[in-house]
């Protein structure tokens, strides 16, 4: 039944969405403000909502110094994520994958420059033949295009494709390109709406391979 399974990059292979959070509200605390989770989940997973520094120059006003405040805030969470581990169950599937002959990819809403940064660290850039992101679409999650993209540079139709998510943007963005998707939500998400997936599950180490013919060499067309 499936012949790729396409990961998405931040929140699902690495936590990148709590660190994220974190440092964000660093900055704003440090200006006398707070920084509410709820708002900062409900845009995970796209790249059109307001960015948080918009959200702090209203709160504060204009600023000189906000090239200083972004490069700040961003090596702050490169650091925090130099630290986190792979996503339970990534490493097993990926290996999995590999050996079952199924196709990988990546489909992300942030730039390539982030995703292929971020798996080149773990040594993960290589065992993807596709990194499809927000710089190759006109428009990223909740809209379908980045999974289309993903598809057709590997060549397969999105009917024979799954999706691992972890966001409500990523999922409707996986349905609406007619994948299969499996969310798995990190403590960011974990409260939001995950209804619209086929499957939701606490790890990815308990996807069930056959029911979604993981456990053995997918059919060969296309």
């Amino acid at each position: 039944m499936v012949s790729a399974v396409i990961f998405d990059f931040d929140g699902t292979i690495i936590d990148t969405e709590w660190s994220q959070f974190a440092t964000v509200q660093e900055e704003f605390r440090r200006h006398g403000h707070e920084y509410d989770l709820d708002s900062f989940r409900s845009g995970v997973g796209r790249a059109d909502g307001p960015h948080w520094l918009d959200v702090l120059l209203e709160l504060t006003g204009p600023r000189s110094d906000i090239e200083e405040i972004r490069a700040r805030r961003l090596q702050a969470h490169h650091d925090l994520i130099a630290g986190t581990e792979i996503r339970p169950g990534v490493l097993e599937l990926i290996d999995r994958l590999e050996r079952t002959g199924h196709r990988r990819a990546v489909a992300s809403s942030s730039p390539s420059s982030w995703v292929e940064r971020h798996l080149g660290d773990r040594d993960l850039l290589h065992r993807f033949e596709v990194i499809a992101t927000r710089d190759h679409v006109e428009r990223a999650k909740p809209w379908p295009d980045v999974f289309l993209a993903a598809a057709d540079r590997l060549q397969i139709d999105p009917s024979r494709c799954l999706v691992i998510e972890d966001s409500h943007n990523g999922v409707l963005a996986a349905k609406a390109a007619g994948m299969i998707c499996v969310a798995v939500p990190n403590p960011v998400t974990v409260a939001s709406d995950l209804s619209a997936a086929d499957l939701i599950l606490d790890s990815l180490a308990d996807l069930p391979y056959e029911q979604f013919g993981l456990h053995r060499r997918p059919e060969t067309r296309h």
